[in-house]
């Protein structure tokens, strides 16, 4: 019988981090949250509660992953604290939106990439078929973005050993280009008057939206900033999810209660950091504001940088056009290392579901490399049917209310197992419990409730899949019986 092979340690758990929650995020999401808020103050703080909700979060998940150091992370933590059906939901959610979703989300964003390399072949508009007047087509930046998740599927299904060894090229490569950017960024590119502009009235905020046709700024103060801040998490928190992947591949991490904590907190903490500090580069070399018209990427500015690709923007100051070809190739690495770890640890979630008689039986077999190969290509097989369905930005509003909700209710869990379970092992405790998990929860339940309101057309679709879970449930229990 196959088993899981032990083979991610400290450096293999930090790369995994990194490199799967730094996808395509921070390349293209500032613009619209520089839309959103209007001012430097306001996009710098929506990054940094991001940061902080994120670094939290990982403190706190190092509580329960030495509890329950095995593969299915996240999914075990919600089925100990809540109970099957929670935990099934959270896993059926994960199958049906969040994992897929996200690969999908990242391969389009490669894809997108990739036209920077070849505008006249990798485009959204050469469409090979589509239906109707939908959303649903087959294009040559879809049909990439699906190539890219079936070649990284491949090489998954060879063992976690492989799948580790793309991780560390990949995500190495990233975070060095990354610092490359912000160094280059700030020596090569920062402008006085740039700067003056932009840190001048750091916090006057202003929202600028698409009007019937017609670009409106429209100042906001107050409970407005709250909202527009709570809007814009769907955006800077994308870019820093996918930090909890780590806990899903618990039975192949060598020492995984004192591996998994160490990695999720490393890995967070350099995410955050360059984050931040790629977003000061931004704003020394770019006007925040710009119009929608102009001629170059000085005058379209962060808001308006070409279809966002703020980070390509930023490097044709640098160095001119060549320059910025360059970084769209270490942005098409990034998203593509991204992927690897999507696709690497999500699996694991279905597989363990499948040993619980929670999900469809052949998903909780592993194959002779030691590795779930079955639920690796029907993850394949969703994610790349949900990049002929919409665009980026679409998947992305569907799925974050729904990650930002689970999160809240896994963290609350830990209030809930230290009742259950008092006197079980905990080598690592959650970080300032109970005020700092409390925090989080209350921040993350607001967020919800704001994307609920702002958002509508995308949240409750989002709660929709987490609902039709819940016959689902009862369909998979049924078999057992």
């Amino acid at each position: 019988m196959a088993n899981f092979k032990k083979e991610i340690r400290l450096y293999d758990a930090v790369m995994l981090v990194s490199g799967s929650m730094i996808g395509s995020g921070i390349f293209i999401v500032s613009a619209d949250v520089a839309r959103q808020v209007g001012s430097t103050g306001w996009l710098l703080a929506s990054w940094l509660l991001a940061g902080v909700l994120t670094m939290v979060g990982a403190l706190c998940y190092g509580e329960l992953t030495a509890m329950f150091p095995q593969a299915g992370g996240q999914y075990v933590f919600l089925q100990k604290a809540y109970g099957k059906l929670t935990g099934f939901l959270y896993g059926w959610s994960f199958f049906a939106v969040i994992q897929t979703g996200t690969i999908a989300a990242v391969a389009v964003a490669f894809a997108k990439y990739a036209g920077v390399l070849f505008p006249n072949f990798i485009s959204d508009k050469h469409e090979f078929f589509s239906i109707g007047d939908t959303s649903f087509k087959l294009t040559s930046q879809r049909l990439l973005a699906i190539i890219s998740i079936i070649l990284l599927t491949y090489a998954n299904t060879r063992g976690v050993k492989e799948g580790k060894i793309i991780q560390n090229i990949f995500s190495t490569t990233k975070l060095g280009a990354i610092a490359m950017l912000i160094i280059l960024g700030f020596i090569l590119g920062a402008n006085a008057n740039i700067i003056s502009q932009n840190f001048t009235n750091l916090f006057d905020a202003s929202s600028t939206a698409k009007v019937d046709g017609q670009w409106i700024v429209t100042g906001i103060t107050g409970f407005g900033i709250i909202l527009a801040i709570g809007v814009t998490q769907v955006g800077t928190l994308f870019s820093s999810d996918a930090w909890n992947g780590l806990t899903f591949a618990g039975d192949e991490v060598v020492n995984a209660e004192k591996t998994i904590p160490r990695g999720l907190a490393i890995g967070t903490i350099l995410v955050t950091a360059l984050y931040i500090l790629m977003n000061i580069a931004y704003l020394c070399i770019l006007p925040l504001k710009g119009d929608p018209n102009g001629a170059d990427v000085m005058s379209r500015g962060i808001q308006f940088a070409s279809e966002d690709r703020v980070a390509a923007a930023a490097a044709q100051v640098i160095g001119g056009q060549g320059f910025s070809v360059i970084v769209a190739i270490l942005i098409m690495i990034s998203t593509f290392g991204c992927n690897n770890g999507l696709i690497l640890s999500g699996a694991r979630v279905y597989y363990t579901m499948a040993k619980d008689g929670l999900f469809f039986k052949n998903f909780g077999k592993l194959s002779e490399a030691g590795v779930p190969q079955n639920a690796l290509w029907w993850q394949c097989f969703w994610a790349s049917f949900l990049c002929l369905t919409g665009k980026y930005g679409d998947l992305l509003d569907y799925l974050m209310g729904v990650v930002i909700l689970f999160y809240a209710f896994t963290i609350y869990g830990i209030f809930i197992l230290r009742k259950k379970m008092p006197d079980a092992e905990r080598p690592i405790k959650a970080p300032g419990y109970p005020i700092i998990p409390m925090i989080y929860v209350i921040i993350a339940s607001i967020i919800v409730l704001i994307l609920v309101k702002e958002k509508p057309q995308f949240t409750y679709p989002g709660l929709g899949i987490v609902a039709l879970g819940i016959p689902v449930y009862y369909w998979f229990n049924s078999k057992k019986e």
